[in-house]
């Protein structure tokens, strides 16, 4: 049997700098972004690369897009058949790590390159009145509202403002299940379903819930001029 690990095994069996880093996929995808340090080797170039490349002494770990990817098992497998004892799969694939905003090699540009990572932030029992006072002075015009793990809970702007009760807290006047990305996403995709969507700014969290940012159409976009108006 493989031994299947996570993103936290593989980054301590990295830092040992004994571990051979593998993404199996085809080079075109290896090119889009990769882990740092991994190397290119194609399933179907696997059994050359292991005669030639790849140290059967030192460990390997496999890993390919996600957890629905099924070319790392395969690796894995074919390693040991050819004589390798030390194999990992990192099963979850660098669509886990990409997410977890870890950085990452290629010329993917992805959400993580341009979140804002100090939006303005609030917890469930702070009060309006002074949480607006930072809400209007910042230009995103929103605040993202977390509980005491950091795990986010809604967001708060002018929508959310207009008629509230400033003695009262942010969970009360919050938007709850306010849409959310990953620090994965690409760019141009979210882009195109911000502008249809009329969407300004959008949260990115990571996997568990936790808050990255805050993703912001004028963060990618320059500032218009008076032509551009027309």
């Amino acid at each position: 049997m493989t031994h299947i690990i996570d993103r936290e095994a593989v980054r301590e069996l990295l830092d040992t700098g004994e571990a051979q880093l593998v993404e199996v996929l085809p080079e075109p995808e290896y090119a889009w972004a990769h882990l740092p340090q991994a190397r290119n080797v194609p399933l179907r170039q696997l059994d050359r690369a292991a005669a030639t490349t790849l140290d059967p002494e030192r460990p390997v770990i496999v890993y390919c897009h996600d957890a629905l990817c099924d070319l790392s098992p395969r690796a894995a497998h074919r390693l040991k058949r050819l004589g390798f004892t030390r194999v990992h799969d990192y099963v979850l694939g660098k669509m886990d790590w990409l997410s977890a905003d870890l950085p990452y090699e290629g010329h993917a540009a992805l959400v993580s390159q341009t979140v804002r990572r100090d939006p303005v932030t609030a917890v469930l029992d702070d009060p309006l009145g002074s949480l607006t006072e930072r809400i209007i002075a910042d230009p995103a015009g929103l605040a993202v509202v977390v509980d005491e793990d950091d795990v986010v809970q809604g967001v708060v702007g002018s929508r959310e403002l207009k008629g509230a009760d400033l003695d009262a807290t942010a969970e009360s006047a919050m938007r709850v299940g306010a849409t959310t990305v990953r620090p994965s996403e690409e760019i141009d995709a979210l882009v195109r379903r911000m502008d249809k969507a009329k969407v300004d700014h959008v949260v990115v969290t990571h996997q568990d819930g936790t808050l990255v940012g805050l993703f912001g159409l004028g963060d990618v976009r320059p500032p218009q001029t008076e032509s551009d108006r027309g």
